[in-house]
Protein backbone atom coordinates (compact mmCIF):
# COMPACT_ATOMS: atom_id res chain seq x y z
CA UNK A 1 0.00 0.00 0.00
CA UNK A 2 2.87 2.58 0.83
CA UNK A 3 4.65 1.29 -2.12
CA UNK A 4 1.42 2.15 -3.98
CA UNK A 5 1.20 5.67 -2.51
CA UNK A 6 5.20 6.26 -3.03
CA UNK A 7 4.44 5.53 -6.72
CA UNK A 8 1.77 8.09 -7.12
CA UNK A 9 3.07 11.01 -5.05
CA UNK A 10 4.23 12.85 -8.14
CA UNK A 11 0.36 12.37 -9.51
CA UNK A 12 -1.06 13.30 -5.85
CA UNK A 13 0.96 16.47 -5.80
CA UNK A 14 -0.01 17.64 -9.54
CA UNK A 15 -3.85 17.24 -7.96
CA UNK A 16 -3.23 19.18 -4.82
CA UNK A 17 -2.30 22.34 -7.22
CA UNK A 18 -4.84 21.59 -9.67
CA UNK A 19 -7.56 21.32 -7.00
CA UNK A 20 -6.86 24.24 -5.12
CA UNK A 21 -6.95 26.34 -8.34
CA UNK A 22 -10.21 24.77 -9.23
CA UNK A 23 -12.42 25.10 -6.17
CA UNK A 24 -10.80 28.92 -5.88
CA UNK A 25 -11.81 29.57 -9.45
CA UNK A 26 -15.39 28.13 -9.01
CA UNK A 27 -15.94 30.39 -5.90
CA UNK A 28 -14.33 33.45 -7.44
CA UNK A 29 -16.19 33.19 -10.99
CA UNK A 30 -19.48 32.93 -8.59
CA UNK A 31 -18.04 36.26 -6.50
CA UNK A 32 -16.69 37.72 -9.80
CA UNK A 33 -19.75 37.29 -11.93
CA UNK A 34 -22.33 38.98 -8.88
CA UNK A 35 -19.50 41.91 -8.81
CA UNK A 36 -20.22 42.54 -12.62
CA UNK A 37 -23.93 42.80 -12.21
CA UNK A 38 -24.34 39.14 -13.51
CA UNK A 39 -27.96 37.43 -11.97
CA UNK A 40 -28.03 34.94 -9.62
CA UNK A 41 -29.62 32.96 -13.05
CA UNK A 42 -26.49 33.72 -14.82
CA UNK A 43 -24.37 32.47 -12.67
CA UNK A 44 -26.28 29.52 -12.67
CA UNK A 45 -26.19 29.26 -16.46
CA UNK A 46 -22.16 29.42 -16.31
CA UNK A 47 -22.16 26.07 -13.91
CA UNK A 48 -24.24 24.79 -16.78
CA UNK A 49 -22.03 25.70 -19.41
CA UNK A 50 -18.84 24.09 -16.73
CA UNK A 51 -20.92 20.54 -17.03
CA UNK A 52 -21.83 20.53 -20.31
CA UNK A 53 -17.65 20.94 -21.20
CA UNK A 54 -17.71 17.79 -19.01
CA UNK A 55 -20.01 16.02 -21.48
CA UNK A 56 -17.88 17.24 -24.35
CA UNK A 57 -14.37 16.31 -22.30
CA UNK A 58 -15.44 12.36 -21.69
CA UNK A 59 -15.40 12.64 -25.87
CA UNK A 60 -12.54 13.98 -27.07
CA UNK A 61 -9.59 14.00 -24.26
CA UNK A 62 -8.98 10.54 -23.92
CA UNK A 63 -8.98 10.38 -27.66
CA UNK A 64 -6.13 12.96 -27.15
CA UNK A 65 -4.63 11.08 -24.53
CA UNK A 66 -4.30 7.69 -26.69
CA UNK A 67 -2.18 9.83 -29.17
CA UNK A 68 0.03 11.52 -27.10
CA UNK A 69 0.12 9.34 -24.00
CA UNK A 70 -0.87 10.56 -20.36
CA UNK A 71 1.65 12.84 -19.52
CA UNK A 72 1.77 14.94 -22.87
CA UNK A 73 -2.14 15.52 -22.23
CA UNK A 74 -1.90 16.66 -19.15
CA UNK A 75 0.44 19.08 -19.66
CA UNK A 76 -1.41 20.46 -22.83
CA UNK A 77 -4.78 20.47 -21.01
CA UNK A 78 -2.85 22.37 -17.70
CA UNK A 79 -1.25 24.90 -19.71
CA UNK A 80 -4.57 25.97 -21.71
CA UNK A 81 -6.95 25.83 -18.98
CA UNK A 82 -4.71 28.29 -17.49
CA UNK A 83 -4.66 30.24 -21.03
CA UNK A 84 -8.34 30.01 -20.71
CA UNK A 85 -8.66 31.27 -17.28
CA UNK A 86 -6.18 34.80 -18.18
CA UNK A 87 -8.58 35.31 -21.11
CA UNK A 88 -11.44 35.43 -18.85
CA UNK A 89 -9.82 37.31 -16.49
CA UNK A 90 -8.87 39.93 -19.58
CA UNK A 91 -12.69 39.98 -20.81
CA UNK A 92 -15.52 40.15 -18.48
CA UNK A 93 -18.56 40.02 -20.99
CA UNK A 94 -21.05 37.31 -20.08
CA UNK A 95 -21.01 35.43 -24.18
CA UNK A 96 -17.26 35.02 -23.64
CA UNK A 97 -17.58 33.69 -20.00
CA UNK A 98 -19.99 31.40 -20.87
CA UNK A 99 -17.72 29.81 -24.00
CA UNK A 100 -14.63 29.73 -21.51
CA UNK A 101 -16.82 27.80 -18.74
CA UNK A 102 -17.26 25.19 -21.53
CA UNK A 103 -13.52 24.72 -22.30
CA UNK A 104 -12.77 25.00 -18.85
CA UNK A 105 -15.03 21.90 -18.34
CA UNK A 106 -13.97 20.08 -21.09
CA UNK A 107 -10.30 20.08 -19.95
CA UNK A 108 -10.69 20.22 -16.60
CA UNK A 109 -12.68 16.65 -16.81
CA UNK A 110 -9.83 15.32 -19.10
CA UNK A 111 -7.50 16.02 -15.97
CA UNK A 112 -9.80 14.37 -13.75
CA UNK A 113 -10.14 10.85 -16.31
CA UNK A 114 -6.19 11.02 -16.87
CA UNK A 115 -5.71 11.28 -12.53
CA UNK A 116 -8.14 8.59 -11.68
CA UNK A 117 -7.05 6.28 -14.40
CA UNK A 118 -3.60 6.90 -13.72
CA UNK A 119 -4.37 6.01 -9.65
CA UNK A 120 -6.50 2.85 -10.98
CA UNK A 121 -3.46 1.58 -13.16
CA UNK A 122 -1.30 1.58 -9.85
CA UNK A 123 -2.96 0.19 -7.74
CA UNK A 124 -3.44 -3.25 -6.65
CA UNK A 125 -7.03 -4.29 -5.91
CA UNK A 126 -6.38 -5.23 -2.41
CA UNK A 127 -5.41 -1.86 -1.98
CA UNK A 128 -7.40 0.30 -4.56
CA UNK A 129 -10.30 1.57 -2.14
CA UNK A 130 -7.38 3.12 0.34
CA UNK A 131 -5.34 4.96 -2.82
CA UNK A 132 -8.80 6.23 -4.09
CA UNK A 133 -9.90 7.66 -0.26
CA UNK A 134 -5.90 8.92 -0.08
CA UNK A 135 -6.89 10.98 -3.48
CA UNK A 136 -10.12 12.03 -2.26
CA UNK A 137 -8.37 13.60 0.89
CA UNK A 138 -6.23 15.41 -1.22
CA UNK A 139 -9.15 16.42 -3.16
CA UNK A 140 -11.06 17.78 -0.34
CA UNK A 141 -8.19 19.36 1.66
CA UNK A 142 -6.98 20.65 -1.23
CA UNK A 143 -10.47 22.54 -2.15
CA UNK A 144 -10.76 23.69 1.31
CA UNK A 145 -7.55 25.26 0.87
CA UNK A 146 -8.32 27.11 -2.14
CA UNK A 147 -11.04 28.77 0.00
CA UNK A 148 -8.21 30.66 2.31
CA UNK A 149 -6.99 32.03 -0.67
CA UNK A 150 -10.04 34.18 -1.25
CA UNK A 151 -7.95 36.56 1.02
CA UNK A 152 -5.40 37.66 -1.34
CA UNK A 153 -5.78 41.02 -1.41
CA UNK A 154 -6.23 42.93 -5.07
CA UNK A 155 -9.04 43.24 -8.03
CA UNK A 156 -10.23 40.25 -9.25
CA UNK A 157 -7.83 40.14 -11.59
CA UNK A 158 -5.33 38.63 -9.45
CA UNK A 159 -7.32 36.12 -8.25
CA UNK A 160 -7.60 34.73 -11.97
CA UNK A 161 -3.64 35.12 -12.10
CA UNK A 162 -3.37 32.97 -8.92
CA UNK A 163 -5.66 30.52 -10.23
CA UNK A 164 -3.46 30.04 -13.38
CA UNK A 165 -0.16 30.22 -11.47
CA UNK A 166 -1.60 27.15 -9.58
CA UNK A 167 -2.86 25.32 -12.85
CA UNK A 168 0.47 25.62 -14.72
CA UNK A 169 2.16 24.62 -11.02
CA UNK A 170 -0.20 21.16 -11.34
CA UNK A 171 1.89 20.11 -14.73
CA UNK A 172 5.11 20.41 -13.49
CA UNK A 173 5.20 16.97 -11.18
CA UNK A 174 3.75 14.84 -13.99
CA UNK A 175 5.62 16.13 -15.97
CA UNK A 176 8.93 15.67 -14.02
CA UNK A 177 8.45 12.15 -12.71
CA UNK A 178 10.44 8.89 -14.11
CA UNK A 179 7.35 6.77 -13.39
CA UNK A 180 6.21 5.00 -16.53
CA UNK A 181 2.73 6.02 -17.78
CA UNK A 182 -0.16 3.84 -18.61
CA UNK A 183 0.37 2.52 -22.02
CA UNK A 184 -2.86 2.14 -24.42
CA UNK A 185 -3.48 -0.03 -27.22
CA UNK A 186 -7.15 0.65 -28.12
CA UNK A 187 -8.89 3.97 -28.69
CA UNK A 188 -10.71 4.93 -25.71
CA UNK A 189 -14.54 6.13 -25.50
CA UNK A 190 -17.30 6.54 -23.26
CA UNK A 191 -19.21 3.18 -23.25
CA UNK A 192 -22.36 3.49 -20.71
CA UNK A 193 -24.57 1.11 -21.48
CA UNK A 194 -21.63 -1.47 -21.26
CA UNK A 195 -20.06 -0.24 -17.78
CA UNK A 196 -24.04 -0.47 -16.67
CA UNK A 197 -23.98 -4.18 -17.88
CA UNK A 198 -21.03 -4.96 -16.42
CA UNK A 199 -21.34 -2.99 -12.73
CA UNK A 200 -24.96 -1.69 -12.76
CA UNK A 201 -23.86 -0.66 -8.61
CA UNK A 202 -21.21 1.51 -9.36
CA UNK A 203 -22.68 3.66 -12.09
CA UNK A 204 -25.31 3.74 -10.25
CA UNK A 205 -23.45 4.93 -7.21
CA UNK A 206 -21.80 7.51 -9.11
CA UNK A 207 -24.91 9.15 -10.32
CA UNK A 208 -26.59 9.22 -6.92
CA UNK A 209 -23.37 10.88 -5.68
CA UNK A 210 -23.66 13.23 -8.31
CA UNK A 211 -27.17 14.24 -7.65
CA UNK A 212 -26.61 14.17 -3.20
CA UNK A 213 -23.14 16.08 -4.28
CA UNK A 214 -24.22 18.86 -6.74
CA UNK A 215 -27.26 19.69 -4.45
CA UNK A 216 -24.99 19.93 -1.65
CA UNK A 217 -22.45 21.85 -2.78
CA UNK A 218 -24.58 24.69 -3.97
CA UNK A 219 -27.21 24.53 -2.04
CA UNK A 220 -26.40 23.66 1.59
CA UNK A 221 -25.10 27.19 2.48
CA UNK A 222 -28.60 28.30 1.03
CA UNK A 223 -30.46 25.60 3.70
CA UNK A 224 -27.82 26.85 6.35
CA UNK A 225 -28.97 30.60 5.77
CA UNK A 226 -32.52 29.51 5.61
CA UNK A 227 -32.67 28.27 8.53
CA UNK A 228 -31.33 31.28 10.65
CA UNK A 229 -27.36 30.29 10.54
CA UNK A 230 -24.91 33.97 9.87
CA UNK A 231 -22.14 34.23 7.30
CA UNK A 232 -19.37 32.42 9.65
CA UNK A 233 -21.60 29.75 11.22
CA UNK A 234 -22.67 28.65 7.63
CA UNK A 235 -18.75 28.50 6.71
CA UNK A 236 -18.41 26.41 9.88
CA UNK A 237 -21.32 24.29 8.96
CA UNK A 238 -19.76 23.35 5.78
CA UNK A 239 -16.47 23.05 6.99
CA UNK A 240 -17.73 20.08 9.17
CA UNK A 241 -19.25 18.58 6.41
CA UNK A 242 -15.99 18.83 4.41
CA UNK A 243 -13.69 17.58 7.51
CA UNK A 244 -16.03 14.32 7.75
CA UNK A 245 -15.15 13.85 4.40
CA UNK A 246 -11.63 13.96 4.86
CA UNK A 247 -10.98 12.20 8.04
CA UNK A 248 -13.53 9.41 6.97
CA UNK A 249 -11.85 8.64 3.27
CA UNK A 250 -9.07 6.16 4.58
CA UNK A 251 -10.89 4.04 7.32
CA UNK A 252 -14.29 3.49 4.76
CA UNK A 253 -11.57 2.97 1.58
CA UNK A 254 -10.03 0.35 3.96
CA UNK A 255 -13.42 -0.94 4.61
CA UNK A 256 -14.24 -1.51 1.00
CA UNK A 257 -11.07 -3.64 0.58
CA UNK A 258 -11.66 -5.98 3.00
CA UNK A 259 -15.40 -6.49 2.20
CA UNK A 260 -17.78 -6.69 -1.06
CA UNK A 261 -17.73 -3.22 -2.08
CA UNK A 262 -21.51 -3.15 -2.90
CA UNK A 263 -22.24 -3.89 0.52
CA UNK A 264 -19.68 -1.51 1.56
CA UNK A 265 -21.98 1.28 -0.54
CA UNK A 266 -24.78 -0.33 1.24
CA UNK A 267 -23.89 0.54 4.14
CA UNK A 268 -22.62 3.74 3.50
CA UNK A 269 -25.62 4.75 2.13
CA UNK A 270 -27.36 3.88 4.90
CA UNK A 271 -25.88 5.90 7.39
CA UNK A 272 -25.60 8.78 4.94
CA UNK A 273 -29.65 8.59 4.97
CA UNK A 274 -29.87 8.35 8.61
CA UNK A 275 -27.79 11.12 9.35
CA UNK A 276 -29.98 13.15 6.87
CA UNK A 277 -32.95 11.67 9.11
CA UNK A 278 -31.18 12.90 11.60
CA UNK A 279 -31.34 16.17 10.56
CA UNK A 280 -34.60 17.25 9.44
CA UNK A 281 -35.31 15.94 13.18
CA UNK A 282 -33.21 18.73 14.49
CA UNK A 283 -34.83 21.77 15.70
CA UNK A 284 -32.02 24.03 14.67
CA UNK A 285 -28.95 23.64 12.20
CA UNK A 286 -26.20 25.19 14.64
CA UNK A 287 -25.53 23.52 17.86
CA UNK A 288 -22.75 20.83 18.69
CA UNK A 289 -25.53 18.14 17.56
CA UNK A 290 -25.95 19.50 14.40
CA UNK A 291 -22.45 19.76 13.26
CA UNK A 292 -22.13 15.92 14.47
CA UNK A 293 -24.24 14.74 12.43
CA UNK A 294 -23.43 17.07 9.20
CA UNK A 295 -19.95 15.32 9.54
CA UNK A 296 -21.07 12.10 9.51
CA UNK A 297 -23.19 12.65 6.62
CA UNK A 298 -20.44 14.48 4.62
CA UNK A 299 -17.68 11.51 5.24
CA UNK A 300 -20.57 8.87 4.52
CA UNK A 301 -21.57 11.28 1.21
CA UNK A 302 -18.11 12.14 0.24
CA UNK A 303 -17.02 8.63 0.23
CA UNK A 304 -19.77 7.41 -2.21
CA UNK A 305 -18.09 8.03 -5.36
CA UNK A 306 -14.48 6.70 -5.01
CA UNK A 307 -15.57 3.30 -3.66
CA UNK A 308 -17.88 3.34 -6.69
CA UNK A 309 -15.05 4.17 -8.95
CA UNK A 310 -12.90 1.19 -7.26
CA UNK A 311 -15.77 -1.59 -7.79
CA UNK A 312 -15.91 -0.84 -11.15
CA UNK A 313 -12.48 -1.02 -11.75
CA UNK A 314 -12.50 -4.48 -9.95
CA UNK A 315 -14.23 -6.04 -13.63
CA UNK A 316 -11.79 -3.84 -16.31
CA UNK A 317 -8.64 -4.85 -17.96
CA UNK A 318 -6.12 -2.36 -17.47
CA UNK A 319 -6.64 -0.94 -21.32
CA UNK A 320 -10.00 0.50 -20.65
CA UNK A 321 -9.18 2.71 -17.25
CA UNK A 322 -9.16 5.47 -18.93
CA UNK A 323 -12.23 4.98 -21.00
CA UNK A 324 -14.02 4.02 -17.58
CA UNK A 325 -12.86 6.78 -15.75
CA UNK A 326 -13.86 8.92 -18.22
CA UNK A 327 -17.89 7.19 -18.50
CA UNK A 328 -17.91 7.47 -14.13
CA UNK A 329 -17.20 11.56 -14.32
CA UNK A 330 -19.40 11.62 -17.41
CA UNK A 331 -22.37 9.90 -15.21
CA UNK A 332 -21.41 11.75 -12.15
CA UNK A 333 -21.34 15.28 -13.82
CA UNK A 334 -24.68 14.30 -15.22
CA UNK A 335 -25.95 13.56 -11.58
CA UNK A 336 -24.10 16.93 -10.52
CA UNK A 337 -26.08 19.11 -12.66
CA UNK A 338 -29.75 17.81 -12.36
CA UNK A 339 -29.12 17.51 -8.51
CA UNK A 340 -28.74 21.47 -8.50
CA UNK A 341 -31.92 21.57 -10.60
CA UNK A 342 -34.50 19.65 -9.08
CA UNK A 343 -33.54 19.64 -5.23
CA UNK A 344 -33.08 23.86 -6.09
CA UNK A 345 -36.72 23.77 -7.29
CA UNK A 346 -38.27 21.73 -4.33
CA UNK A 347 -36.52 24.17 -1.49
CA UNK A 348 -37.74 27.41 -3.80
CA UNK A 349 -41.57 26.13 -4.25
CA UNK A 350 -42.00 24.38 -1.13
CA UNK A 351 -39.26 24.44 1.86
CA UNK A 352 -35.52 24.47 2.38
CA UNK A 353 -35.64 21.31 4.82
CA UNK A 354 -36.74 19.30 1.79
CA UNK A 355 -33.17 19.13 0.69
CA UNK A 356 -32.10 16.14 3.50
CA UNK A 357 -35.30 14.98 2.11
CA UNK A 358 -34.02 14.68 -1.35
CA UNK A 359 -30.27 13.54 0.21
CA UNK A 360 -32.57 10.87 2.41
CA UNK A 361 -35.14 9.42 -0.29
CA UNK A 362 -31.72 9.27 -2.69
CA UNK A 363 -29.15 7.37 -0.20
CA UNK A 364 -32.08 5.20 1.05
CA UNK A 365 -32.68 4.12 -2.99
CA UNK A 366 -29.11 3.45 -3.65
CA UNK A 367 -29.00 1.33 -0.14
Amino acid sequence: MLSTIRTATPLLLSTVFLLMGVGLLHTHIALEGRALGFSVAMIGVLTSAYYAGFLLGTYTIPRLTHRIGHIRTFAFCTSLVAVVVLVQALDPVYGVWLVLRVLQGLLLVGLYAIIESWLNAVAEPAHRGSVFAVYMMVNLAASATAQQLLRIPGEGFVLFCVVAILFCAASLPVVLTTQPQPQLRSMPKVQVRRLFRLAPTALASAFISGLVLGAFWGLLPLYAAARGLGAGDIGTYMSAAIAGGVVLQWPLGRFSDRIDRRLALSLISVVAALAAVVNLLLPAAGGVVAMMVIFVFGGMSFTLYPIAVAHLVDYLHRDELLSASSTVLLVNGVGSAVGQLLAGALMYLLRPELLFVWFAVLDGALA
